[in-house]
């Protein structure tokens, strides 16, 4: 269930609502989470405008895009983190309409400590996240064979 914060200069992106989308579908993805409403509910991407001028590298530019991920720890090896790096730029490139702005976005993928994640009010750990999709599974298994 991770969180996806994005900033950029205002203007990157025309279509913000869509690109929060795709981001938080690839990290789903990426993640291998069952698709359920626990995890599509509580996977999100937040769109951040800056103004000109807000940020900077050591030269002096500042038409890069930080993309920063918060995962639960230990949910992406090595092969998912090289994946989701590559189609989280891919998208932000694509979202951008410039292809070059692939190679200035910086994607950082932090891990959240053991019992560090809150939802609902409760600091979460991965214990009772996979009790909580057990029990979304156990009730369509249940619906679908009354139905």
């Amino acid at each position: 269930m991770p969180m996806i914060d994005v900033y950029a200069v205002d203007g990157t992106f025309a279509d913000k609502h869509t690109l929060a989308r795709d981001l938080a579908a690839a990290v789903m993805r990426w993640e291998q989470v069952p698709d359920l409403a626990l995890f599509r509910n509580n996977t999100a991407a937040f769109i951040h405008d800056l103004a000109p001028g807000s940020f900077s590298n050591v030269v002096g530019d500042s038409d890069y895009v930080r993309v920063q991920v918060l995962t639960p720890v230990g949910v992406l090896d090595r092969n998912k983190q090289l994946g989701v790096v590559r189609e989280l730029t891919d998208i932000i490139a694509s979202a951008g309409g410039d292809p070059r702005l692939a190679e200035r976005t910086w994607v950082l993928l932090t891990e959240s400590p053991e019992g560090g994640w809150g939802v609902a009010g409760h600091a979460n750990t991965g214990a009772d996240l996979a009790d909580a999709a057990r029990a979304e599974i156990a009730q369509h298994t249940q619906s679908s064979t009354s139905s």
